[in-house]
């Protein structure tokens, strides 16, 4: 559930700055997502890692960084690359309307990226104490 409330915040965030940057700045749609996509995955970031698996991480200088250099690179690239190639197909080739168009590419890069985040991004660190696993957050 919390992954699913940072998510929404963060398709506002997209659709926002998709819309400020196509209709308000005249940017081409396909560098507008771009730029919206990665503002998405800079906001679920700090969400992520303060909120959905703050049971997990904890946000330092020196653990923060890296988490959110792979985050991008792994979730930022799913999303970047997803959406870029839904976008053309759906916008750019179907003449699906851009923000509807960048709707179903965010809910289609979702589930894969929840398994990236989950799995190796907000990973706990498992550990064996006295013949019991216990987790422990980085």
């Amino acid at each position: 559930m919390k992954f699913n409330l940072v998510g929404a915040l963060g398709i506002a965030v997209q659709l926002t700055v998709l819309l400020v940057l196509n209709s308000g700045f005249h940017l081409n749609y396909l560098l507008a997502t771009a730029l919206a996509v990665e503002t998405a995955v800079i906001h679920n970031f700090l969400w992520h890692e303060r909120y959905t698996w703050a049971d997990r991480v904890h946000p330092s200088w020196q653990k923060s960084p890296p988490r959110l250099l792979r985050f991008n690179l792994v979730a930022g690239g799913v999303s970047i690359a997803g959406n870029l190639a839904l976008m053309k197909i759906m916008a750019g080739f179907g003449h699906v309307n851009y923000l509807l168009a960048n709707a179903i590419a965010i809910a289609s890069c979702s589930l894969l990226n929840f398994l990236v985040s989950e799995e190796w991004i907000f990973d706990a660190e498992v550990t064996n104490v006295q013949g019991k696993l216990a987790v422990q957050p980085d």
